[in-house]
């Protein structure tokens, strides 16, 4: 007898056979056992040799590969992909290269047992913009231990979430911020499928890297998902080659588009010029400062 799994975990790819490689070794590890749970490994058009090392754990996890031709970037098109083909409730969406706690899947789950739809944001460790600490991080971390690893971190205070001085400063549910859609960043988070699927999944206009994931979490936000911090969810975002001056000109661009999509007094915010950080957005709005609504309507 088939069972549903409790979640589906997706997972986007482009050229990261060896990050892809962690990620699927760790979740090995789920506390909540390998038959709990779904993988849909969705790669953007490798060429890298990931379809031979997504085979390697097919007989590990329940893992489903799927593969799109490479025409340039499509993260969009790839996690909607897997979207479309979670049979699970619930959805919990990873970056390639972040390497999930053992209790991880079991913190997005209990998350999701209200009647009111969630919006589970975990927390990363080891998220650096420009990658300016991977050196010391390989050298100083066991990343094939992520649980005693991430307990060191937790411990010593080091290479927190890049949202904890966000979060340290407005402790209070995330549900009371105005834009709590802004943290919603998908290297670690989740939803229910069904929801996904009602507010369109992800605008596959975006074919550069940045501001995909707000704009769904707006989407949810809108729809009514009630957005959650679980610490307990964690994960650590192991460190690889990026460049964040060239994203950040490309996420400015995304965000534009964003606020022109939706042209509302919050999301005109992310198209203010110099580019706000998503941390500021929240504290404008606490603030008074701007001319915007902290419940606007539902779509």
């Amino acid at each position: 007898m088939n069972i549903t799994p409790a979640c589906s975990v997706i997972i986007p790819t482009y050229n990261r056979a060896a990050l892809l490689r962690r990620s699927l070794e760790a979740l090995t590890a789920q506390d909540i056992g390998t038959d709990a749970f779904e993988v849909l490994v969705v790669d953007d058009g490798s060429d890298d040799g990931t379809a031979d090392v997504m085979a390697e754990f097919t007989d590990r996890l329940q893992v489903r590969y799927f593969f799109q031709p490479d025409e340039g970037f499509r993260v969009s098109a790839a996690r909607n992909m897997g979207i479309r083909h979670a049979v699970s409730d619930v959805t919990v969406m990873v970056d390639c290269g972040v390497l999930l706690h053992s209790g991880c899947l079991r913190a997005h789950l209990r998350r999701h047992d209200n009647e009111q739809p969630a919006a589970v944001i975990g927390y990363v460790y080891c998220f650096n913009l420009s990658n300016e600490d991977a050196e010391r991080m390989r050298q100083t971390l066991d990343f094939d231990d992520v649980d005693a690893t991430i307990a060191r971190l937790r411990r010593e205070g080091r290479w927190l979430d890049l949202r904890e001085e966000f979060y340290a400063r407005h402790p209070g549910p995330l549900r009371d911020l105005p834009a709590p859609w802004s943290l919603y960043w998908t290297c670690n988070v989740s939803a229910r499928t069904s929801q996904l699927r009602r507010v369109g999944g992800f605008d596959e206009a975006f074919t550069t890297w940045g501001a995909e994931d707000i704009d769904l979490s707006y989407r949810l936000h809108r729809d009514g998902a009630v957005f959650v911090l679980d610490r307990d969810a964690g994960a650590i975002h192991y460190p690889h080659a990026k460049d964040w001056s060239h994203n950040s000109q490309l996420a400015a661009r995304n965000r534009r588009y964003v606020a022109e999509k939706y042209d509302t007094p919050v999301t005109r915010l992310l198209a203010v010029e110099p580019m706000i950080s998503l941390f500021e957005i929240n504290e404008i709005l606490i603030a008074g400062a701007h001319d915007a609504t902290r419940t606007e309507a539902r779509a």
